[in-house]
């Protein structure tokens, strides 16, 4: 048992000061205020030192960190995210991968699911592309799937995955998109449908409300707007995500607030709620130069035409944006970057939240949101 003391427990509905909680194994067994969880004799005591305690970060959408690409080093990756409080983490798959290079991903990052430590970290795939509108995202050159959808394409990376697709982010203009939909239900019943690079109609959206669609990927980036009469705004798939009391909307919130404007941030969160914004990192390795007025921002990432291409944020930084750039507190912080992508991805009965019974991943920070331990399963992964 790890018993953990002088700690500020950030929990669904605020923070309980001065709290205690009780590990047993891999499970939350206790918490509350100090007086009333005692430490069981023979438990290891770790102090909290009045850090503030939550549950361990949950992002969805990453490409790779510190150097690695899921892709191709998913250890690695995983080991760079985990440092930074990301206990739950999805490696993202994109479309610049042919079918080869998503089959040789999905069964290297399988690999490292099965056996090493950081690999249980790892909870599954979300698959940006390859089906999505070639005109929107970073590297649209390299898009290697613009042509007609074929069962004979997609199968054998739908079955490589199987239910470890957690996400396919997908454009709901794409001819012929409704095949690989049903299939993709078909293999995997619980996976979830993101609107993702696309300038998809309200309309044609809510055409495959059946299939779900309860997530925006990266809303206000990558997206666009189908014509409308000259001097009237369009709408597209961001004004949909906004209308629609179901659909969470994923945030990358980079410190200078390029990928969402700052104004548009406190927009999204005024209309959709603390309980509908997902905090993701969308971080991603490359070595691109970025644009001249745009090189003194640190955390960005861009592609060879000197468009955006994700960033290099990892969560804990990304939390400490969001509060920079709105009015949210930290327990608001930790809805967006926990409990909420845990919803989203069915697995609220596991993590994303401080409860009894649920697997012990925590992540212990000061008010700036800096990491100084992290708990996987239990024990203790990292610590400052």
């Amino acid at each position: 048992m790890l018993y953990i003391k002088n700690a500020n427990l950030v929990l669904e509905n605020g923070i309980l000061w001065d709290a205690a909680i009780l590990l047993d194994g891999d499970r939350i067994a206790a918490f509350g205020k100090a007086a009333e969880v005692e430490a069981p004799a023979g438990s290891d005591l770790l102090d909290a030192k009045g850090l503030y305690v939550g549950p361990g970060f949950v992002d969805i959408h990453v490409h790779g960190g510190g150097g690695h690409m899921f892709a191709d080093e998913p250890e690695q990756a995983a080991l760079h995210f985990l440092e930074h409080g990301e206990t739950t983490i999805l490696p993202t798959l994109y479309y610049d991968l042919s079918k080869e290079g998503f089959l040789e991903s999905i069964k290297r990052i399988r690999e490292v699911m099965d056996t090493a430590q950081a690999g249980k970290a790892i909870a599954g795939f979300y698959m940006e592309g390859p089906y999505m509108n070639p005109k929107y995202g970073a590297m649209a050159e390299q898009n290697k799937w613009q042509g007609e959808i074929r069962k004979e394409d997609y199968k054998e990376i739908v079955d490589a995955a199987g239910s470890l697709t957690k996400v396919w982010a997908v454009a709901p203009e794409r001819e012929g998109l409704a095949s690989f939909l049903d299939y993709a239900r078909e293999v995997n019943p619980d996976v979830v449908f993101s609107v993702g690079h696309s300038e998809a109609a309200p309309e044609q959206i809510q055409s495959m409300k059946r299939y779900g669609f309860t997530l925006q990927t990266h809303c206000m980036d990558a997206t666009g707007r189908a014509d409308a009469c000259p001097g009237t705004r369009a709408c597209g798939p961001d004004e949909y995500c906004m209308t629609d009391a179901d659909m969470y909307a994923e945030i990358i919130c980079d410190s200078m607030g390029i990928h969402v404007n700052p104004a548009m941030l406190r927009m999204i969160m005024h209309i959709k709620g603390y309980d509908k914004i997902i905090l993701i990192t969308d971080s991603f390795v490359s070595q691109m130069e970025a644009p001249k007025e745009l090189r003194h921002v640190t955390d960005l990432v861009f592609d060879s035409s000197g468009g955006l291409s994700g960033s290099k944020l990892t969560m804990d930084v990304a939390c400490r944006n969001i509060m920079t750039h709105t009015n949210c507190g930290i327990a608001q912080a930790f809805l967006m970057a926990s409990k909420n992508p845990a919803k989203v991805l069915g697995m609220e009965h596991e993590i994303g939240t401080i409860e009894v019974g649920k697997r012990a991943n925590l992540v212990l920070v000061d008010h700036m949101f800096r990491v100084n331990t992290v708990i996987l399963g239990g024990q203790i992964w990292a610590q400052s």
